[in-house]
């Protein structure tokens, strides 16, 4: 008895989208010159500190000082990871570019975070069972200053932090513009033919929170006009639409995630538009985790600043010594949990697990929406919105990649992807 014949057909990326596996994040060098310059902060400080202690003799300031190189060089770790990431993009010796060097980048800081709060909690505990002599008029100034330039210097980083949100929506996925896709935020769109005329109903999110908008185009509506949504799930939504400046707005938010029906009513008579949600690596898959340590960093520091001033304060108050020890407790406590989060997520991503479970469903769906099956699946992030994937195809149908290729063309986080397909 004969075996049923099966053929394979494996596809990457055609030559006519050939690509480089340039796979940074969106504001990699934003974000690297926005280090930098907390490093010069950083160090400007530490001399001033070190110097002013020296010349004053104060040992407290000495010390600061010395903890404010601590900054520096954590933010040093996290420039250079940039700059190196940035020099070698093209370098062929990675396979799949350096978009993770980021992430590694961000795992050693969280390392180095969680041995900081070792050393805190050590240290507080040893002062709340042996208390030493507080010198406040020295301490709460130096600790004022230090919380005021963690406070600068997170804000300088910030600035340069993607939010990592994923809107998701019509981006367009060019394979040769090396992947550096600049995700502006622009509006999903369709258009619903009605007895009116045409009409363009949008979800609208540049610089605001996601609304529909239906442009009315010569068609007028009526104020109280109302738009239906119907997810996935079975759920339905209705939303009043209200008059604007050239067309009507819903009154309320769109919650994502935007993949629904919208449904406009006129007379009895149903007008449909399909909204899909084109995903393109928000979220976690979004994130910049070496951006992302530097922020924790700071953050982590100017928290326990705080915590120290308030103990200092009551300390000095009230007499209670033992509040500045119990503060670096929690202080301590503090920078653990973050770090112990940033070691996971980074270390997920260095391990290549897969960083959406939800995208890996909707990729599953898209491929077997007309019976095909999805024999195999690998989906892991190259660097900051961008994933790979390799996918298994099985299909009765006279399909070749460059079919499940086009139908995946809505995922734009697929910044590289491999497709087999097996005949059966």
């Amino acid at each position: 008895m004969g075996a049923a014949r099966m053929d394979f057909v494996v596809s990457e990326q055609p030559e006519s989208q050939a690509h480089s596996h340039v796979f940074l994040g969106t504001g990699h060098e934003r974000n690297e010159r926005r280090t930098w310059a907390v490093i010069w902060l950083c160090a400007a400080m530490m001399v001033l500190e070190i110097g002013g202690g020296a010349w004053f003799g104060s040992i407290a300031l000495v010390a600061d000082g010395l903890h404010m190189s601590t900054h520096a060089g954590a933010m040093l770790l996290a420039a250079l990871a940039y700059r190196f990431a940035r020099r070698h993009a093209h370098d062929k010796r990675f396979s799949f570019g350096t978009g993770k060097l980021g992430d590694l980048a961000g795992f050693t800081s969280a390392i180095i975070l969680a041995m900081i709060s070792l050393l805190i909690g050590y240290e507080a505990v040893s002062r709340l069972l042996a208390p030493v002599p507080i010198h406040f008029a020295e301490a709460i100034p130096i600790a004022a200053l230090g919380l005021a330039v963690n406070v600068v210097s997170a804000w300088l980083l910030a600035g340069g932090h993607d939010h990592g949100h994923g809107h998701g929506h019509s981006h367009g996925h060019d394979h040769g513009h090396d992947h550096a896709h600049d995700h502006a935020h622009e509006a999903a769109l369709a258009l619903l033919h009605t007895a009116r005329g045409t009409l363009a109903l949008e979800i609208f999110e540049d610089g605001v929170p996601p609304r529909l908008r239906l442009h009315e185009g010569s068609a007028a509506l009526p104020d109280a006009t109302m738009i239906e949504l119907r997810r996935p799930q079975g759920v339905t939504e209705r939303y009043e639409m209200q008059a604007c400046d050239g067309f009507l707005e819903s009154v309320r938010d769109i919650p994502e995630p935007h993949e629904f029906t919208a449904v406009l009513r006129e007379d009895g008579v149903e007008y449909q538009a399909e909204f899909t949600e084109h995903a393109h690596g928000g979220g976690k898959a979004g994130r910049d985790n070496n951006m992302r340590a530097a922020i924790v960093h700071v953050s982590a520091d100017a928290a326990v600043s705080v915590l120290v001033i308030v103990g200092l304060v009551l300390a000095k108050l009230f007499g209670w010594v033992w509040m500045d020890p119990l503060a670096g407790i929690v202080g301590a406590l503090v920078i653990a949990s973050w770090a112990l989060g940033l070691i996971r997520d980074t270390g997920a991503i260095l391990l290549d697990m897969t960083p959406d479970e939800d995208m890996t469903a909707r990729l599953r769906k898209a491929v077997e929406a007309e019976g095909d099956a999805l024999a195999d699946l690998h989906l892991w992030r190259l660097g900051p919105g961008h994933l790979g994937a390799i996918l298994c195809v099985t299909t009765t149908q006279p399909r070749g990649p460059e079919f499940y290729r086009e139908r995946l063309q809505k995922f734009s986080a697929l910044s590289h992807l491999t497709v087999e397909v097996r005949h059966v």
